[in-house]
């Protein structure tokens, strides 16, 4: 199991792109990375799983923590998932309710 994690930033959000498979044994390779950004000073991070072919609870978990942590300071998260078995995850957990979804990172960093 691997997950490549990329960063590059835009003119409006840092964008964290992940590929590979988020699981107990990957997310808190995310998590750092999350936390590492955030220190950093950015305030609007996109994550984007669009080359994410598998993700567990561990996941959906780490994205919680790291929306929570990035509130309470002023920040916001933002999840880009067009592939509709990760996208079902997300709405059958109503987590798109709690963070915002995408189906493009243009349309998340706009």
């Amino acid at each position: 199991m691997e997950l490549n994690l990329t960063t590059r930033t835009s003119a409006s959000a840092t964008v964290l792109t992940a590929a590979g498979e988020i699981d107990i044994h990957t997310a808190p390779d995310l998590r750092a990375r999350l936390d590492e950004l955030e220190r950093s000073g950015a305030r609007t991070i996109v994550v984007d799983l669009s080359g994410v072919d598998f993700l567990d609870s561990s996941a959906l978990g780490t994205l919680v923590g790291v929306n929570k942590d990035l509130q309470a300071n002023g920040g916001v998260l933002k999840v880009v998932c067009a592939k509709p078995s990760i996208l079902r995850v997300f709405e059958i957990t109503r987590l798109s309710e709690v963070i915002p979804v995408f189906d493009t990172v243009e349309r998340a960093c706009a």
